[in-house]
């Protein structure tokens, strides 16, 4: 097979010439391939040449010969390079082939043929590949039949899994993703041994644990992806908090949702909504705290009182033993987690000005996430029962525009500040300030006064006679 007409881009035949020159037999290898044959457009696509010879001289000679708009940088501690050329990436290295000491993850690396480097792929579907030398420009090389593979739909190993997953268990993670990514199955005898080498993901650093998990919870159908973690034990080993979710326990005849599942199902809903990672992990920690405040009661069967605030408080946790950020998107999280249930409580009952506005007051910016969070969290099988939580969620979103409209409670400034109220008592910085400012703040939310600075003033001045303030003698 001959994929000549499929090399369009004039990179391959700038690199087809050097490699060439310099006696290089040298290939496109790996996800390119891969998405060229399935027809999978990528937004960002990374182009990997390999070559039996230095990936880094022959990436040199292209980016010489590409010009000043080329971005060339070495990594000489991996043998590699890249190239930056026209908002396209393309690495460079040298066909090698690896072994690896039982007790070390750190492989000797040694140079190698094409069939060495093919051999060392994660897959059989990211082992294809195309040469570019001139005598066989086009010629696709799949030693591992992963055209079929692809055609089947089958993530397999090129060799033993016991190998490929032993040797960089990192795979194991990737076999999931791209399972997921593409709606694949994984081979029989690749899943299994991802079940029996699970615990060796415990080498693996968080950092790129992370990164592959990330790239799960951003597919389509992101449950997809969680599942196959958790039926393998891949999840167990890195994200226990999760795993204690599932199951289902009855007592008195009275049971409760798998909260496990119910959480995969709100991560898909709000999915199929947003492509915000921080919104979606969200939704994957919603009811992180089930566990922890189960409780049972004769007459009311099971609860989870105040999960949503224990929940709040496990983010940071969580964030900090997976390596993620513990900046503004932490935050992000942490807040939709312990807002979570506000709109739904609202939804049950009498929609009040005071507690719309209260809900503006905490969610700011990110009130309309938060109404998308709590329409995914609707997983109910009863048609009419969600029927009446999204028209509940209909008139709570109606009440949420029009109180903004009149009160303007989102990212709420209060309409006096300290200095203000120092300035007019003549005192210094000291508690009364605080109580003042709280005070102003808690009529606006009870709607006692409106949000502007004349009636804020009057209140101001009450509020201060009742705690024994006066206004500063004029001179």
């Amino acid at each position: 097979m001959n994929l000549k007409s499929s090399l369009k881009s004039p990179i391959f035949r700038t690199v087809s010439e050097i490699a060439d020159e310099l006696n290089y037999p040298t290939f496109v290898v790996g996800g390119w391939v891969r998405d060229l044959l399935i027809n999978r457009k990528q937004i960002k696509p990374d182009i990997d040449f390999v070559c039996v010879g230095s990936g880094i001289t022959l990436a040199k000679k292209v980016g010489e010969k590409l010009g000043e708009k080329a971005n060339y940088k070495v990594f000489k501690n991996f043998g590699t390079a890249m190239i930056n050329f026209e908002g396209e990436t393309y690495e460079f290295v040298g066909a090698r082939k690896e072994s690896y000491r039982a007790n070390s993850r750190k492989p000797i690396v040694e140079d190698g043929t094409l069939q060495d480097d093919q051999n060392r792929r994660d897959f059989t579907i990211n082992a294809i590949a195309i040469q570019l030398n001139k005598s066989d420009f086009g010629k696709l090389i799949d030693p591992f039949s992963g055209q079929k593979d692809l055609e089947k739909k089958i993530i397999r190993t090129p060799l033993s899994p016991e190998i490929t997953y032993s040797d960089d268990p990192l795979r194991m993670m990737r076999a999931i993703r791209f399972a997921t990514q593409l709606d694949y199955s994984i081979e029989k005898k690749s899943y299994e041994s991802i079940k029996h080498n699970a615990n060796r993901i415990n080498i693996v650093s968080k950092e790129r644990i992370m990164d592959e998990f990330n790239k799960i919870m951003l597919c389509r159908t992101p449950s997809i992806g969680i599942n196959l973690l958790f039926e393998t034990g891949l999840l167990q080993q890195f994200f226990p908090e999760v795993c204690n979710l599932q199951g289902v326990d009855i007592k008195n005849g009275h049971a409760h949702k798998d909260n496990f599942y119910h959480t995969l199902k709100v991560l898909d809903n709000i999915s199929e909504n947003t492509e915000d990672l921080w919104l979606r992990w969200a939704a994957l920690l919603h009811d992180i705290a089930k566990p922890q405040t189960k409780k049972y009661y004769k007459n009311q069967g099971w609860t989870f009182h105040g999960h949503e605030f224990f929940g709040s408080k496990m983010v940071p946790k969580i964030f900090k033993m997976l390596k993620l950020p513990l900046n503004e998107k932490m935050k992000y999280v942490k807040k939709m987690v312990l807002l979570h249930l506000r709109p739904i409580v609202l939804a049950k009952d009498i929609v009040t000005d005071s507690a719309v506005r209260r809900l503006l007051f905490d969610a700011g910016d990110d009130i309309d996430d938060l109404m998308m969070l709590c329409d995914a969290d609707i997983t109910s099988k009863n048609p009419n029962k969600v029927k009446k939580y999204l028209d509940n969620f209909q008139l709570v979103r109606r009440k949420l525009k029009e109180v903004e409209e009149k009160d303007h409670i989102r990212n709420w400034q209060p309409p006096i500040n300290g200095e203000e109220i120092m300035d007019f008592f003549g005192i210094k910085a000291s508690r009364e300030i605080g109580i003042i400012k709280n005070a102003i703040k808690e009529a606006i939310l009870d709607g006692e006064i409106k949000n502007d600075k004349k009636e804020a003033l009057g209140f101001m001045i009450k509020k201060g006679a009742e705690i024994n303030l006066s206004p500063k003698a004029k001179k």
